[in-house]
């Protein structure tokens, strides 16, 4: 966080030159106002300091990828693979059961199309002969996922137990067929 100020000295620019460029990240949403904290000393109206936003700290390089799978590696290393995959599915079923629970089929399949995230607009679904296809062009996990395939179970595993029919998945990243495609058998229920 930093005042115009702070920002033109350390910048070598004047005040106004920085504060146009300051109104248009705000503009952009990479930047927001603040009230500066009771730490600078100065009469008058407080000044204003401004911060990134979560949008405006995403522009920068991150290594979450990487993280993940070193964190994925370590916990499967110390709890077994299947023990850390069964306490991730248990957790995404238990947190997304509950608003599904007393759903037909149909409705848990199409709320299910929000597996990765709210509103996906990369998760299609498709009728098939004998149930349907929740189709994913972009997985969020990709990078993850491609290092670790393992991890791709989980989904399998979730969809399974929330729909209560067998889910196959057909298509994957990993194969190289540019989306994975998870069938859903709803005339076969799932075995326990």
């Amino acid at each position: 966080m930093a005042t115009i100020s702070e920002l033109a000295a350390v910048l070598r620019l004047t005040g106004e030159a920085v504060r146009q460029q300051l109104l248009q990240l705000q503009r952009d949403g990479w930047v927001e106002t603040r009230v500066a904290s009771g730490k600078r000393h100065r009469t008058g109206r407080p000044a204003s300091v401004f911060a990134l936003t979560t949008s405006g700290d995403h522009l920068f390089p991150k290594s979450y990828d990487k993280l993940a799978s070193d964190l994925l590696q370590a916990l499967s290393s110390e709890l077994g693979t299947e023990n850390v995959l069964t306490r991730l599915a248990d957790a995404r079923v238990e947190a997304t059961e509950p608003s599904i629970r007393a759903l037909p089929l149909p409705a848990k399949v199409d709320a299910l199309k929000a597996l990765y995230s709210d509103d996906d607009a990369y998760m299609d679904i498709e009728t098939t002969d004998d149930g349907y296809r929740l189709v994913e062009r972009n997985c969020p996990y990709y990078n993850v996922a491609m290092a670790n395939p393992a991890i791709c179970s989980v989904s399998v595993n979730v969809l399974t137990r929330l729909l209560g029919v067998r889910v196959d998945r057909e298509e994957t990243f990993q194969s190289g067929d540019g989306r994975c495609a998870f069938r859903i058998f709803s005339d076969q229920p799932a075995k326990h």
